[in-house]
């Protein structure tokens, strides 16, 4: 650290030269991200509550109340009217979460998860830090899992399923349902990560779009992950953990004698209250209706990206969601689309993969079209 302060003058420029070297959203071409340009009652409510901290919520029981209610807002919209849980920093820590719940609940020595070849990475991570074996399940041609196999997988160290409402690189909804019913049938614990599908999939089904059910509503449904910092709008970071109830929350607590409140269930102690009155200000100012229209406006631009793309001769797989991947039998689209400024990812199989998040406008996707046309044989 030197010894002076900087001056006013000298932070504003390494912070401009920083930034300038960013992306950013408004440009419409970051297409390989789930985040977005957050909702600007997000940002105030973020910047106003930015010295609280909900790891000592005795001091700010008005922020807590507001992280509360969002989380009753959530767990409202995914099925439940009992649901608790907390605002987090993101898919990891939530999904975390989940199987230190299903892994304190179970008492068995050797700890095994059964998930889909197509779970987010964060399930390792958890699996290091909780001592999980992971089991892995085939999805099928879809990237929906195969069912009967997450049933041979299951064994008498089994401590949770997991399953995904919107995986991460094909958008791909398992079928929860199936997995309910044998998660209640084998008395084991079912996580679902939605952490992206979790405010797409409730409204596509309210816009008429044929969806599978994944929430609360079916009863072997434990905990579901879901980020409010993706499709939800919210600033990062901001996701959420939910439980079926309370109940689920007692195996996770821990003495904190020293601070307003007698224990903390959460995997962090200091926690962002500004994060929590985020959510909370965005959901009131969007609402269903709001989040509809920025659903249906995203699946307007998935479905003409892909009419054009097999119109220019690329193989393109049907979204679930507003998830895109395509490949070209004689061309590297990634490789290109790179090169020419646009930020792209690749699935693990190496084709193409776009989000079409809210910063993706109609004419982004025009201009990203004709690229496609100059770059296609």
């Amino acid at each position: 650290m030197q010894e002076k302060a900087w001056s006013r003058e000298e932070l504003e420029k390494a912070l401009q030269e920083a930034k300038r070297r960013d992306m950013s959203y408004s440009s419409g071409r970051i297409l390989s991200s789930m985040c977005t340009a957050p909702h600007q009652a997000g940002v105030e409510a973020f910047l106003r509550f930015l010295d609280t901290n909900l790891g000592d919520p005795g001091l700010f029981p008005g922020t807590r109340e507001l992280e509360r209610r969002a989380v009753a807002e959530i767990a409202s919209l995914l099925g439940s009217g009992s649901a608790r849980g907390f605002i987090v920093s993101g898919g990891t820590e939530a999904n975390i979460t989940a199987l230190w719940v299903a892994r304190e609940l179970s008492g068995v020595t050797k700890p095994e998860v059964v998930l889909p070849e197509t779970a987010h990475f964060s399930f390792e991570k958890a699996a290091r830090m909780l001592r999980l074996r992971l089991v892995y399940a085939g999805v099928h041609g879809d990237s929906s899992v195969d069912v009967d196999e997450v049933r041979r997988r299951l064994s008498e160290r089994t401590v949770a399923v997991v399953g995904i409402a919107g995986n991460t690189e094909y958008g791909g909804v398992d079928d929860i349902e199936a997995l309910s019913e044998l998660a209640s049938e084998q008395g084991i614990y079912l996580h679902v990560d939605a952490a992206f599908g979790g405010f797409v999939l409730p409204f596509l089904r309210e816009l008429g779009y044929r969806v599978r059910r994944f929430d609360f509503s079916l009863p072997g449904v434990c905990s579901i992950t879901v980020d409010p910092h993706k499709m939800g709008l919210a600033p990062v970071p901001a996701g959420c953990i939910l439980f079926r109830n309370e109940e689920f929350l007692e195996s996770l607590q821990v003495e904190s004698p020293y601070l307003s409140m007698p224990v903390q269930c959460t995997l962090l102690g200091t926690r962002s209250g500004a994060s929590a009155a985020a959510v909370f200000a965005v959901l009131k100012s969007m609402g269903r209706e709001g989040y509809r229209r920025v659903v249906e406006e995203c699946m307007r631009n998935t479905l003409l990206l892909r009419e054009e793309l097999l119109r220019l001769g690329f193989r393109v797989r049907e979204p679930w969601m507003n998830i895109l991947v395509f490949e070209h039998p004689e061309v590297d689209a990634v490789v290109e689309l790179r090169r020419r400024g646009w930020a792209v990812s690749r699935t693990r199989a190496g084709e193409a993969r776009v989000v079409l998040m809210p910063h993706v406008k109609r004419e982004h996707v025009e201009e990203l079209v004709e690229v496609l046309r100059e770059i296609a044989p």
